[in-house]
């Protein structure tokens, strides 16, 4: 069964950092192009960032300069390190998988920017 478990969120202060991680299991992960989205409250989910398996990035522009992307195919992770954190960034992250016509889902990790 194909699992993307997220982890590392949690209250972070205005100006922080933080790093989320995807973890991937059941998947040839190495050939799947993997992405961090987020939906704040009442807003349309937006891709934040994405890595593919050749390790070319792409990023939102509000998040450029602040956030990067990358992976570890040996132990099949994605990371999302975020500095610089604003109270914009509040949301739920959640990772995604794919690669041809398959896409996963993690369960997503709640990101709140807050004093």
């Amino acid at each position: 069964q194909v699992q993307l478990v997220e982890s590392g969120g949690g209250l972070v202060q205005p100006g922080g950092s933080r790093t989320l991680s995807c973890a991937a299991s059941q998947i040839r992960f190495a050939f799947y192009v993997m992405t961090w989205y987020r939906q704040a409250p009442g807003k349309e989910r937006e891709l934040v960032a994405k890595i593919t398996e050749r390790y070319e990035t792409v990023y939102a522009d509000s998040v450029k300069g602040r956030f990067s992307i990358s992976r570890d195919n040996a132990k099949n992770e994605v990371y999302l390190q975020m500095n610089n954190l604003k109270s914009d960034d509040t949301a739920v992250y959640s990772c995604n998988a794919r690669w041809v016509t398959n896409g996963y889902w993690g369960q997503g990790t709640q990101v709140t920017v807050s004093s």
